[in-house]
């Protein structure tokens, strides 16, 4: 009697990780199709890092503008744009300029071009916590990312349940680094310059043009 007791239980967990699975799966594709469905977004964010055991404690601000695979991102003093085929990191502070290329089909290449669809590929999911953020109801997923190599041992993502767009983002280093993303301001469509995503190197005549390939 045990025993049956006991097989059924794991019969009911089971079924209810299965559906949680399936939730967690319709929600984050609800996400991607909202993200999309927009011509362009403009995000502001604030990044932080903390690691207890080696006493780190940063907080850095900044804002991407997005539209298809191409972005223009200012972080940390340094703006990265990405044009479609060659990525150009502006550092003024080097008075320097990077330009590579960039294979947006590789999987492993995390850009901003993918910071709202990543979770798409290479992660099993869950459904997890339920939070009240000044009347907002975010919904967290787990994500736990399929390989062993990664330094990630999970990661949360806060969706927004009514407007389907992310809040946050939250990583759990294996090393004890937990960096989060929290999304400020969540803008879409907006007008943007016909040149927004165009490096104009006249800009940049006193820089050092470093052309990697």
């Amino acid at each position: 009697m045990k025993k049956v007791i006991q097989i059924t239980l794991i019969f009911i967990f089971s079924f209810s990780i299965q559906a949680q699975d399936k939730q967690a799966k319709s929600l984050l594709d609800q996400v991607t199709t909202k993200v999309r469905s927009y011509n362009n977004i403009v995000i502001d964010f604030k990044y932080t890092l903390n690691n207890a055991k080696e006493n780190i404690n940063q907080d850095s601000k900044g804002n991407v503008i997005l539209k298809g695979n191409q972005y223009v991102l200012n972080f940390m003093g340094v703006t990265k744009i990405f044009d479609g085929r060659k990525s150009y990191t502006i550092v003024p502070e080097d008075e320097e300029v990077t330009v590579s290329s960039v294979n947006e089909n590789d999987d492993n290449a995390i850009t901003p071009s993918k910071m709202l669809t990543f979770f798409n590929n290479g992660y099993k999911y869950y459904m997890d916590k339920v939070q009240d953020v000044r009347g907002r109801k975010i919904q967290y997923i787990k994500l736990v990312p399929n390989s062993a190599k990664d330094q990630r041992k999970l990661i949360l993502l806060g969706i927004d349940v009514q407007t389907k767009h992310i809040y946050n983002l939250i990583e759990m280093g294996k090393n004890g680094t937990k960096t989060t993303l929290t999304v400020n301001s969540f803008k879409t469509n907006q007008p943007l310059s016909k040149n927004q995503f165009t490096f104009v190197e006249s800009k940049y005549s006193n820089y050092y043009i470093n052309k990697l390939d």
